[in-house]
């Protein structure tokens, strides 16, 4: 958005604070001043003011020369996870789904064009990422992220495609927006999300939609597994029906919540 298009109300400060904590991501723990200021298009005075700013308030601490945020920061993170109540009403659920299929399971939501995980249960580690709560992937690659697309209105989706990134993550991956159009109007016809080894090789996930009181859907569930001990008929046949029951029980304790917790979920 240009400054122009900015309504009166916009806060630009506040735009280039948060600016400064994206800076630091897990390929970027630790960063100068002049870091920071060239990955936000900040001066350097105005960077260091927005470091010394977060460092006064405890969400950043200093050497004297790199910079790091702090644990405070998920602070933040937790205020939006305990605003939904979705991941503590799907834990348990998706613990009883580990212990069932012996493979990891997650909730996400959609926020831009990534998902962000709110929830995990994990097993062992199949993937050459780490994945915890908050770690973030583009939508569009993930069967997550299928789910919670195909169920956005038709003019949503259509906007998506038009931006969307589609290059190549791995051979597998769905690189074109008519491919990618039809296997969203599968995953919507089906009510779930297959996808193969597109965001990694030797990874194979299905994942479920989540609604709430309406029928909007407001997450997605999923169950991670790898290829080599997995195929796409097994996961249809196996892991589908218990992956929708889950689902189907998390949607059954959100109808639970009084009015104002239900839409605190959406």
């Amino acid at each position: 958005m240009t400054d122009a298009a900015r309504e009166p109300y916009f806060v630009q400060s506040l735009e280039r604070g948060l600016a400064v904590i994206r800076a630091f991501d897990a390929d970027h723990p630790e960063l100068t001043l002049s870091e920071v200021a060239r990955a936000t298009d900040l001066t350097r005075a105005a960077a260091r003011r927005f470091l010394l700013t977060l460092a006064d308030l405890g969400y950043v601490t200093s050497d004297g020369r790199m910079f790091r945020l702090t644990p405070r920061i998920l602070e933040l993170g937790y205020a939006f996870l305990s605003s939904t109540g979705l991941p503590e009403i799907a834990e348990p659920h998706l613990e009883r789904l580990v212990q069932q299929v012996r493979e990891s399971s997650s909730m996400c939501v959609l926020d831009g064009d990534d998902i962000v995980y709110v929830t995990r249960v994990p097993t062992s580690r199949i993937m050459t990422v780490t994945i915890t709560v908050g770690t973030r992937f583009p939508a569009h690659v993930t069967s997550v992220g299928r789910v919670l697309i195909a169920n956005l209105p038709e003019d949503e989706i259509e906007l998506r495609l038009e931006r969307v990134d589609l290059r190549q993550v791995t051979a597998k991956t769905i690189a074109t927006a008519g491919r990618l159009r039809t296997e969203l109007r599968k995953v919507r016809d089906q009510g779930y999300a297959i996808v193969d080894q597109e965001l990694e090789e030797g990874l194979r996930s299905v994942a479920a939609p989540v609604r709430d009181h309406t029928g909007t859907v407001v997450a997605a569930i999923n169950i991670a597994v790898h290829a080599s001990r997995n195929s796409v008929d097994s996961i249809r046949r196996s892991l589908v029906p218990q992956l929708l029951d889950a689902a189907s029980a998390i949607e059954a304790d959100l109808r639970l919540l009084p009015h104002s917790g239900r839409a605190a979920a959406r």
